[in-house]
């Protein structure tokens, strides 16, 4: 396949006139034969988007523990241009916990988006910023737990969260031992500058969803953000749909921390392509309307119902974040923070031939899986 007439979106994160190839599935840097010949008609072509973090769409969420939810799922984040996933689990009890890693393990990618990793947003998080999780389910980190969890989904765990604040030794410890099988990240946390700098200097390389279910970022206590932005190796997550952060602090977050440590994530739950009305996030009540999805009990957002193409819009529409930063932040930089960016996140010779046409006004042309 050869996709003619395009902005291709280069390895220099800038656009350029020219071709897209695609053979075998995979990019290619010339056309070896003859093929289909596709016009794009000066669309952007951008790689296949990658959401490293969300729980659901359409009626379904990861932690239905249902291939079939998976399924609907994988389908929908295909059809917006979300071509690789990595959904997230709520806190919930661990033996459950590990039959839904179990099924997500078993799943097999027969269509939509890839399936290529699970972000663990809990349990070993804090009560003071536990947001919309379940704090009955709320634990300790546990090294040992966590073996049985990344045996149960095969080594899919691309992600554990844990709140430093829970017992800095512990979490220290709970660190050095499974930093070399799955990235930890600082989720729901309540920790201040110290402590999630501790957490980063022993091998935590991971922030979810900044600004969102951590402390405040003060000239005194610059708690998590701080340390993230003194922690070159950090990736941090940001939810721009417009409703979670505001454009200034987007704003900010790019100048501090540069379009290289930033990724776009939608934490969309399973409302999110669905009308308004009364829907659930980790076994809990959430009312949704318009853009907002908050806990019918208490109030507190319950994640996002923007898709994370629209995120993607809103970064460059609303908040004034560059086409080719968002781009980045929302393609090659979640590859990078899975370890898969060499098979996705660019348009290069030898990747997976996932490929985003946008039209000039950034709405969806066409959308291409596997070539």
């Amino acid at each position: 396949m050869i996709i003619k007439n395009v902005k291709v979106y280069g390895e220099d994160f800038h656009f350029h006139p020219g071709d897209v190839v695609i053979e075998d599935g995979l990019f290619c840097e010339t056309a070896s034969g003859s093929g289909e010949v596709v016009d794009g008609g000066g669309a952007y072509a951008i790689p296949g988007l990658i959401d490293i973090h969300f729980h659901g769409c359409m009626g379904a969420d990861v932690c239905d523990n249902d291939p079939e939810a998976l399924r609907t799922i994988a389908e929908y984040e295909a059809s917006i241009g979300v071509t690789t996933i990595c959904p997230a689990t709520m806190t919930l009890p661990s033996e459950e916990l590990k039959k839904i890693l179990a099924t997500a393990a078993s799943y097999t990618n027969e269509q939509g988006a890839h399936l290529v990793g699970l972000n663990m947003e809990g349990p070993f998080i804090s009560i003071a910023k536990k947001g919309a999780q379940d704090e009955r389910n709320i634990i300790p980190c546990d090294a040992a737990l966590f073996n049985e969890f990344q045996d149960a989904a095969k080594g899919l765990i691309k992600f554990i969260g844990v709140a430093p604040e829970m017992g800095l030794e512990r979490t220290l410890d709970f660190i050095r031992k499974v930093k070399d099988n799955v990235s930890v990240s600082l989720a729901h946390t309540n920790a201040p500058y110290a402590d999630a700098k501790a957490a980063f200097d022993a091998g935590a390389c991971h922030a979810v969803h900044l600004f969102n279910a951590m402390p405040a970022f003060t000239h005194r206590e610059p708690g998590v953000v701080g340390a993230v932005f003194d922690s070159p190796h950090v990736f941090a997550e940001l939810i721009c749909d417009g409703v979670h952060i505001h454009p200034s602090m987007v704003r900010a977050a790019f100048a501090m921390l540069g379009s290289e440590r930033i990724c776009l994530i939608s934490d969309s739950m399973r409302a999110t392509g669905m009308p308004d009305g009364s829907y659930t996030l980790g076994g809990l009540d959430v009312n949704v309307s318009g853009k907002h999805a908050t806990l019918a009990e208490g109030g507190a957002l319950a994640g996002s119902v923007t898709n994370l193409a629209d995120c993607m819009r809103t970064a460059i529409t609303e908040m004034d974040i560059p086409l080719e930063d968002a781009v980045r932040c929302a393609t090659y930089n979640p590859a990078r923070a899975l370890h898969l960016e060499h098979l996705y996140g660019s348009i290069s010779p030898g990747k997976i031939g996932n490929l985003v046409l946008l039209n000039p006004d950034l709405s969806l042309k066409q959308v291409i899986i596997n070539g």
